[in-house]
């Protein structure tokens, strides 16, 4: 049985005819009496009868409409019900992040006294949508070469373009340089992440123009371990730029012939988004990562303000209809990691 037939129902036993459902609801009184008689169908037994000129209940159609006005009322309260779950304070909001977005804005995240559950992930890039089946906000990263998000599975908020850096210790001959090209670190022994992760693509990238595959002698995904293999002399690595811990052990330096960076996005289902508690934690997230970067935190001082600002392009995934967030890119000209 259809719920609008049931209210039709409901409405010709509280108002006593046809003509007056009509004009209530607005519609037409042949409209009311056809879609009376498809409720009819469904039914054992008459719901109407005629007395006189006028169509009125039987005493099925009156116990009938009895009980939609119980099923009216369980709606509302079942409606309440949603409203109050979606404004609920108490009830947790559950973040998943990868290492270094965690470490970045999980402290904050507590810190701003909001009631979250915070999880690290550690993924391959593929695996990213999948986990908005297990938490409300996903904290994702990508290259922008890489394929995009599912667009219809996920909605895709973006956070921040983060720049890659090349990560030396800071004896190293080329810690001196404000920059450095593929061809001066082609030859150094590299710490990388796992097939699949993101990043292992600028690697790929580096590799392709210093004209040589490079020599991995370490994987190691969580960066800060791979900071302190850095500063023992393991190799090289990259490094994000805004969210990698400072380590006066080590110098940051961009690449002059490559613009390596990672887009930074949150993923959710879209009707996660409708919960306030939700949309408050991801404002959250949004101010964090767009506050001003601290030249000295990348250790890039003289060369952190030469990088661009230009907005992401937009990828086939649904955005949420929230303001639109810059991100920073690198300097016009240079190759991006996709080369």
């Amino acid at each position: 049985m259809d719920l609008h037939h049931l209210r039709l129902l409901r409405e010709l036993g509280d108002r006593g005819s046809v003509a007056a459902v009509a004009e209530a609801l607005h519609i037409t009184p042949s409209a009311v009496s056809q879609q009376l008689k498809v409720l009819q169908r469904s039914a054992r037994v008459p719901l109407t009868e005629r007395r006189g000129r006028r169509l009125v209940l039987t005493g099925a159609g009156r116990a009938l409409a009895t009980a939609a006005v119980e099923i009216w009322s369980a709606l509302d309260r079942a409606d309440r019900v949603v409203d109050a779950y979606l404004e609920d304070p108490a009830v947790p909001v559950s973040v998943a992040a990868f290492h270094s977005a965690a470490l970045a804005w999980f402290p904050a995240l507590i810190a701003a006294d909001l009631n979250v559950r915070c999880s690290d992930e550690d993924v391959a890039h593929a695996d990213f949508p999948a986990l908005v089946a297990d938490y409300d906000l996903v904290i994702a990263h990508r290259l922008p070469s890489s394929p995009p998000w599912p667009a219809d599975r996920v909605t895709v908020v973006p956070l921040v373009h983060e720049p890659l850096y090349v990560a030396l210790p800071a004896a190293h001959p080329l810690a001196g340089r404000p920059r450095v090209t593929a061809a001066d670190v082609g030859g150094e022994p590299w710490i990388s992440v796992h097939d699949g992760f993101p990043l292992h693509g600028v690697l790929t990238a580096i590799a392709a123009l210093a004209g040589r595959p490079l020599t991995i002698v370490h994987r190691i995904n969580e960066f800060t371990v791979a900071a302190a293999m850095v500063a023992a002399g393991a190799g090289l690595a990259l490094l994000p730029g805004y969210t990698s811990v400072p380590d006066p052990r080590l110098v940051l330096r961009p690449l002059a012939d490559l613009r390596a960076g990672r887009d930074i996005d949150v993923l959710t289902r879209p009707e996660t988004l409708h919960r306030v508690p939700v949309r408050a934690v991801l404002g959250k997230l949004r101010t964090l990562s767009s506050a001003p970067r601290d030249p000295d935190r990348t250790t890039m001082r003289e060369t952190a303000e030469e990088e661009s600002c230009e907005p992401r392009p937009s990828s086939s995934a649904r955005t949420a209809p929230l303001p639109a967030t810059k991100r920073s890119g690198g300097p016009p000209g240079k190759p991006s990691a996709a080369t």
